[in-house]
């Protein structure tokens, strides 16, 4: 019917709106990351197996993050800027960003890293400073050795 053409249109409509919402949104997003810094480290994530094995399902798809790093590298580049991906199996999240220790048995649940050294942080801060580390560390720049990374 009628009706029928007329809320498919409507709701097709819709999803274009929102699908353009998100991608602007990236692109801001992006665009104040690529002026803000000169690098940029992150991991590789491999988000269709995030979706097959995890607990995330239709949420990993929506967020866009495939999407997002496109952007990103682009707009990195085009400034001359480095963007550096870690890989995906680097053990970010089991080694102790003070020490050094790798911790084997640390599960997801387990929200609050805690190493044998008395560093105790979250999991997820602990994990941005070895990625950040080792991102410094594969591009090849030279810190100065007074500033701390957090």
């Amino acid at each position: 019917s009628n009706r029928y053409k007329k809320q498919k249109k409507k709701v097709a409509r819709i999803h274009t709106h929102i699908a353009h919402q998100r991608k602007d949104f990236l692109h801001k997003e992006s665009r104040k990351i690529a002026n803000s810094y000169d690098i940029v480290c992150m991991e590789d994530l491999n988000m269709k197996e995030m979706n097959r094995d995890m607990c995330f399902g239709k949420r990993v798809h929506d967020n866009g993050w495939g999407m997002f790093t496109d952007f990103l590298a682009y707009k990195m580049e085009r400034a001359g800027k480095k963007l550096v991906r870690i890989d995906r199996w680097y053990p970010s999240s089991k080694t102790c960003s003070c020490c050094g220790n790798i911790k084997e048995d640390l599960q997801l649940s387990d929200r609050i890293y805690e190493c044998a050294c008395g560093n105790r942080m979250d999991r997820d801060q602990n994990a941005a400073i070895n990625i950040c580390r080792e991102g410094i560390r594969i591009s090849g720049m030279i810190l100065d050795t007074e500033k701390k990374i957090s």
